[in-house]
């Protein structure tokens, strides 16, 4: 369903190691070459399938072996007992081959462009008129590799930007904000497709996130066009358990 740069990313990131168990529903992994803050993670498919990785260092603090019989439950609840806490899942959404395509060949139209540094004066006015929240959660910059926004009576309502989300992998991360006044209007969807096409036409593969219980962002991702992959976690930035010395 989805492009090989996607599908090949979540292998490397979950099946590359040491595969300590593995089940029909259930994988874990040993990855010596995870980093720091990604000790422990774990991919929950659309499907229904999970697989975990951590390195090493958790796997012992854990007390994992390959003769142990493992499931879902019984992983949450030795991370449990280690003290180890999980950041708090969120949602991975890309295109499908098919959905990609249709954007693809799709003219989109509406008042809306790719912003640059010019447009400083426009997106300091935009971002003062939204919340600290908002502005947090969607992490929307100038100064990041792609910029679009949408306009209403010659205002910056909605905006969407894009960064690489690890260096030499062809996948860009995408925040999106509309002032709350002007939101359901179908501004964040144009723009969002408007960025996503634009980063395909860069080579990139456009990549959405947002947390469980951010529902009307999970609603734009799919009115968007984009296709759930899964619910990604990893360890919590700020759990010590199983740190480098």
């Amino acid at each position: 369903m989805f492009s090989q740069t996607i599908t090949d990313y979540w292998k490397s990131q979950f099946l590359n190691g040491d595969v300590i168990y593995n089940d029909e529903n259930f994988t874990v992994t040993i990855n010596p070459d995870l980093s720091e803050d990604s000790r422990v993670m774990v991919l929950e498919t659309a499907d229904g399938r999970i697989l975990a990785v951590l390195t090493p260092e958790m796997a012992k603090k854990l007390d994992l072996s390959k003769e142990q019989e493992l499931s879902e439950l019984i992983f949450r609840q030795k991370l449990n007992e280690a003290g180890v806490t999980l950041h708090g899942a969120d949602y991975l959404f890309y295109f499908s081959e098919a959905e990609k395509n249709v954007l693809l060949q799709e003219d989109l139209e509406g008042t809306l462009r790719q912003l640059t540094e010019r447009d400083d004066a426009i997106f300091s006015e935009f971002e003062s008129s939204a919340s600290e929240q908002d502005l947090d959660d969607a992490y929307v910059e100038l100064d990041h590799w792609a910029v679009f926004g949408s306009f209403e009576q010659d205002r910056l309502v909605c905006a969407a930007s894009m960064y690489p989300w690890e260096e030499d992998l062809q996948i860009a991360d995408l925040g999106v904000l509309t002032l709350s006044s002007f939101r359901g209007k179908g501004h964040a969807r144009k723009v969002v497709r408007s960025i996503c096409k634009y980063a395909y036409e860069q080579g990139y593969e456009p990549q959405y996130r947002c947390q469980l219980d951010n529902e009307a962002s999970t609603f734009l991702a799919k009115a968007a066009g984009l296709t759930l992959l899964g619910k990604w976690d990893v360890i919590s930035p700020d759990c010590t358990v199983g740190e480098s010395e």
